[in-house]
């Protein structure tokens, strides 16, 4: 049986009802924001629960431009999780600032314990990933900027519908940046991205920083950048939101047949889920021990599992300027060498997951 880790096959097999919605688009001549952007805005602000979203080219852009609207430049240091994609990292790079990391915790996401022995008095801005649909300790985390002072900017991309004590991940900080990336729970035809904030004066401030600082077709504020969301894009997004309740719901009933199918093998160890949190599993990952081989045996089962991600970000050619060594991160490197990500997306189908599952278990001998 093949085990395929995209599902975009099946989630497009029959794509006639928005490219019907494209062609109307086309018609308009509306091909850059105008009414498709700032419906499919609106729309998904309302579905955060944000005042505010704000269409970008990207989810590494609307991290970025979250970061320039925020006021960070050269002299200013931005801390992020040392075990995020390396877009978010990036980003504080392009931005001019300088990049400091922090240690995760046994489920994935930044250690905000941790967090208070990295802040120096250049730290401007954090960077909390809610890794894997995963939300990072909101609660203590905005104390430490109550009295530290500096601006949170979510890096909520994989964590579309999320949410941490009643809180959706992307309202909490002073921006939300979300990505619009073929294997995201919200998708689009290509990339894209998303900025939810609260702030009507950030919402203005993002206006023109994606669209080269122009007030109007002939004056300019200031020189910014080209960073749109493609109308295009907006009309297909706005078409896929209807389905994102669902496809959460059915990610989390598939991570929640893994978790009681793993949770009585000792070479596996299952994260914790806790129930004042909305885990979306944009990601399905545990740690197990000899995980390279149990990635071959999956892959010769034809199952598409894969590493998220086999080297931190300070351990990568990259981040040698900044000073970092092996040791100075220890749950991530550990769990970068036991990692494993299993196909749990919405698609899958009750054989498939049971297959999944008979080949892990036998790996290590359970039945």
């Amino acid at each position: 049986m093949k085990v395929s880790f995209s599902y975009l096959k099946q989630q497009f097999a029959n794509p006639e009802p928005i490219l019907e919605k494209i062609g109307a688009l086309v018609k308009t001549g509306a091909l850059t924001l105008g009414h498709a952007v700032e419906t499919f805005e609106q729309t998904f602000a309302d579905f955060i629960g944000a005042k505010y979203a704000v269409g970008v080219g990207s989810g590494t852009d609307a991290l970025f431009l979250s970061l320039k609207a925020a006021g960070v430049g050269p002299g200013d240091e931005v801390i992020t999780a040392v075990n995020t994609f390396v877009a978010t990292a990036g980003a504080i790079e392009t931005a001019g600032a300088r990049i400091r990391f922090v240690d995760c915790n046994e489920r994935y996401v930044m250690d905000v314990a941790k967090l208070e022995a990295a802040i120096t008095p250049q730290t401007k801005a954090v960077i909390p990933v809610h890794y894997t649909g995963q939300p990072v300790d909101m609660t203590a985390l905005t104390a430490l900027s109550e009295k530290h002072g500096f601006t949170i900017i979510e890096d909520s991309c994989t964590a579309i519908d999320g949410e941490i004590d009643g809180r959706r991940c992307g309202t909490i900080g002073l921006t939300g940046a979300f990505s619009l990336h073929p294997l995201k729970n919200l998708n689009v035809w290509g990339d894209g991205g998303l900025i939810t904030t609260n702030s009507e004066a950030v919402r203005d401030q993002l206006h023109l920083l994606r669209n080269h600082g122009m007030n109007d077709r002939d004056t300019y504020a200031f020189y910014a950048y080209n960073s749109r969301l493609d109308s295009l894009q907006a009309v297909v997004g706005q078409e896929l939101i209807k389905d994102v309740s669902w496809i959460t719901e059915q990610r989390i009933e598939h991570a929640r047949r893994y978790d009681a199918a793993f949770a009585n093998i000792d070479a596996i160890t299952v994260p914790e889920r806790r129930r004042n949190e909305r885990h979306v599993f944009h990601l399905y990952i545990l740690l197990v021990e000899q995980r390279d081989a149990l990635l071959a045996h999956l892959k010769k089962a034809g199952v598409s599992a894969k590493i998220h991600y086999p080297i931190p970000l300070h351990l990568q050619p990259a981040s040698a300027k900044l000073g970092y060594a092996a040791g100075d991160f220890p749950v991530a490197e550990h769990q970068a060498a036991h990692m494993i990500t299993l196909p749990a997306h919405q698609h899958l189908t009750d054989e498939e997951l049971d297959y999944v599952i008979a080949q892990v278990r036998g790996f290590y001998g359970a039945s």
